[in-house]
């Protein structure tokens, strides 16, 4: 039975490059959009009962291919009750992989559930930077409180695509010390961190954003230069409104 269940697992040719265990940051950074490899894509014979299944993607949890232990976490953790997979939560996110420990917190933010916010912070600070990317979406999703000395850190981090990854993140709602964060990462080494940092100060604090958006024309990346010169237009070319509370803008 174990080799039949683990034909099912691998049988998709999309599986040879989950968009989370690329090689390299190449990937472009998709994670926001990453796709999910719901095991309703593999259709369970009549034959095999829940109880068979669950208990061969834990043993499977041990397998030596880590295609194998990345599927098997990814059945196991999303089909089962995160009351159930705690006991094995923590050597699973030990993995050797860093493709195994990604899926494995993919697969536990999907539940939402404030538990799983101390195994992200520990991973915050996993050698790999996908896994910490995952992890830093991960704490923003749980719409916790963010201690901003905990995001701080990432200013510096190795990894532009970390860096870009934050500077994305505080887009998405306001937290304590973002702005002055995002005002240090718009000045990133890194064209994409800058251009990352800039779109976020304009969709949360648009009025430090412009004022960001017309010190960056003289960026030193000419396609840096060109989106924010895109930008600028657009925002020109938007007819006034009245402010209800204010005078034209």
């Amino acid at each position: 039975m174990a080799e039949s269940f683990r034909l099912l697992y691998l049988k998709s040719a999309d599986f040879e490059k989950p968009p989370f265990v690329e090689s390299s940051p190449s990937f472009k950074d998709e994670l926001d959009s990453e796709r999910s490899l719901s095991t309703s894509e593999y259709p369970l014979p009549e034959n095999f009962s829940s109880r068979e299944v669950l208990k061969q993607a834990k043993a499977d949890l041990k397998h030596p291919d880590p295609k194998v232990r990345i599927l098997a976490v990814q059945y196991y953790l999303e089909k089962s009750n995160l009351s159930i997979t705690l006991p094995d939560l923590q050597e699973i996110l030990e993995d050797e992989d860093p493709g195994v420990r990604a899926q494995a917190l993919a697969s536990l933010i999907k539940f939402g559930n404030p538990v799983v916010s101390p195994f992200l912070k520990r991973h915050l600070k996993d050698v790999d930077h996908r896994v910490r990317m995952i992890a830093l979406r991960g704490i923003f999703q749980l719409k916790e409180k963010i201690d901003s000395n905990l995001l701080k850190q990432f200013t510096s981090d190795d990894s532009p695509w970390v860096r870009r990854k934050m500077a994305t993140l505080l887009g998405w709602r306001e937290v304590e010390g973002g702005l002055p964060l995002l005002v240090e990462m718009a000045k990133d080494r890194e064209p994409m961190v800058r251009k990352a940092a800039l779109s976020s100060l304009l969709i949360l604090y648009p009025e430090e954003g412009e004022n960001r958006m017309l010190e960056a024309m003289a960026d030193p990346d000419k396609e840096v230069r060109k989106w924010v010169r895109d930008q600028l237009n657009r925002m020109l070319q938007r007819p006034l409104r009245r402010n209800s509370h204010g005078p034209l803008r």
